[in-house]
């Protein structure tokens, strides 16, 4: 007994029959529900969980479990059909809201985004510790997550605690930061990404929350707009990064919720361009969970909120982004135009363009790789086509090829090994496939990712469903179990 769960109110119990409904279309064992729900249980940090097939059972019967697994319930049926599946339509009882609350519909308002983005880091870090991370989130979705988002482009007043430029210190008023304190809490950003990229979002993800909760402290303080504006941009970087990274092991609602205060924080800086890649994020995130129209009305709104100002290789992105989505909307006309845009745009990149560093990682190996997720993904709209796995094979071979000479980039290696399994599956070659995802398990290994582990299991899974006779397939199940094991 693991203590997780509880009886309905007044004692009596009756089948969840919503519960039930879900659970039965989802097409997983009971078995296999258990196992989802400890995985993500460990992910949280909520360690005491222990469910197993009876537990399942007994919440199909009617038994309400205690948090956070109806949030965790929440997250994978979400995941699984790709929209927003709420506590309450798993017939299962909403937790009570922590302080910063949930949903994505917040005031466009400089005073009030610090105090969301500070409240809501706090609350992340202290839940965080005892094991109870986004229990009280639920994703938002179609018109409920556009329709705040489009605000971003609607001209707003200067924050509040904002000094023009040029009015000096009041005497005894607080030494306010300083250039050079600036320039290293913008380094350290800088830092945080790349242990994100080399070592997944699982190992600094607290550490990035923290320092978010930092700058919220420092933009709480009088500043000069100059200043403020710098600081908005750190702190928009941050909740990015924070939520890329809650993003990166499975923690969905959370990783929205940092990408809207990320949003928000960008828009008090004036940086544009920078709210589109927070927007990208998004629309990243929608395509994981099946919410590929979402995805496109999220690139759309960054395309047209940053058309005046961003760089090249910011719009290359955007266009690979767009492919992405028209692929998996089963547009292949449009997708093709814009796989054609993105590589256009990255043609016109000069040597020696200064460019902020939130960008710098979409060089040859990431517009190769997005361009060949989107033909890959469109060979699977199409019913596994060979015409698109073809398209698919030379650019996501250059991507692995790029990506294994770059160090600083270990979690984009693993993806695109990943990538590469799924071509060679889709062009009928199991043994290559195995050979590519076990080269993924290796690097998988030395890091901690949970994106990377999921689409590593579902290959295999593919490819035990399809060539479950083959040795290399066989052993390649074998080796999954025991390096990549789903309790580690």
């Amino acid at each position: 007994m693991d203590g997780t769960s509880s009886s309905r109110a007044g004692g009596d119990k009756h089948p969840n029959e919503q519960l039930t409904s879900w659970f039965m279309r989802s097409g997983w064992s009971k078995g296999e529900l258990a196992r989802q729900v400890n995985r993500r249980a460990r992910v949280l940090g909520a360690h005491h969980i222990s469910t197993d097939t009876s537990r399942v059972r007994r919440w199909l019967d009617g038994e309400n479990p205690r948090e956070p697994i109806p949030r965790i319930l929440s997250e994978l049926f979400s995941e699984r059909f790709g929209t927003p599946v709420g506590v309450e339509d798993l017939g299962l009882r909403t937790a009570r809201p922590t302080p910063s609350g949930g949903g994505v519909d917040l005031p466009w308002a400089a005073d009030q985004t610090v105090q969301l983005m500070s409240e809501f880091s706090r609350s992340d870090l202290m839940l965080a510790r005892r094991g109870f991370l986004g229990s009280s989130l639920a994703l938002s979705a179609g018109p409920a997550l556009i329709e705040p988002m489009q605000r971003w482009l609607v001209p707003g007043p200067a924050g509040a605690g904002v000094l023009p430029d040029e009015e000096p210190p009041a005497a005894g008023r607080p030494h306010r930061i300083s250039g050079p304190e600036l320039d290293l809490l913008e380094s350290t950003t800088a830092m945080f990404r790349q242990w994100d990229n080399q070592c997944g979002g699982g190992l600094r993800r607290k550490a990035v929350v923290g320092q978010l909760h930092e700058v919220t402290d420092l933009l709480q303080e009088t500043q000069t707009s100059a200043v403020a504006r710098r600081l908005f941009r750190s702190a928009a970087e941050l909740a990015q990064l924070a939520g890329w990274m809650s993003y990166d092991v499975g923690l969905q609602p959370t990783a929205q919720k940092y990408f809207v205060l990320a949003l928000h924080a960008a828009k008090e800086s004036g940086d544009k361009p920078l709210g589109a890649y927070v927007l990208s994020a998004m629309a990243r995130q929608m395509i994981h969970l099946g919410r590929a129209d979402d995805a496109l009305e999220l690139i759309h709104l960054a395309q047209y909120g940053s058309r005046d100002n961003a760089t090249p290789r910011t719009q290359s992105m955007l266009y690979a982004m767009e492919a992405r989505a028209y692929a998996n909307l089963g547009q292949p006309d449009r997708c093709h135009r814009a796989v054609r845009m993105a590589e256009d745009c990255y043609s016109d990149i000069a040597r020696g363009d200064d460019e902020p560093g939130w960008i710098q990682f979409f060089g040859e190996g990431e517009l190769s790789a997005e361009n060949a997720h989107s033909y890959r993904d469109l060979a699977y709209v199409a019913g596994r086509s060979p015409t698109y796995a073809a398209l698919a094979r030379p650019p996501m071979e250059r991507a692995v090829e790029l990506f294994a000479a770059q160090p600083d980039y270990t979690r984009s290696y693993a993806l695109n090994l990943v990538g590469m399994a799924t071509v060679h599956l889709l062009e009928r070659e199991p043994e290559q496939c195995a050979e590519r995802t076990g080269e993924a398990i290796a690097v998988a290994r030395s890091m901690r990712s949970e994106r990377v582990n999921t689409r590593i299991r579902t290959t295999v899974d593919l490819a035990l469903r399809s060539y479950g006779s083959v040795a290399d397939v066989v052993r390649l199940a074998d080796r999954l179990q025991q390096e990549l094991p789903e309790t580690a």
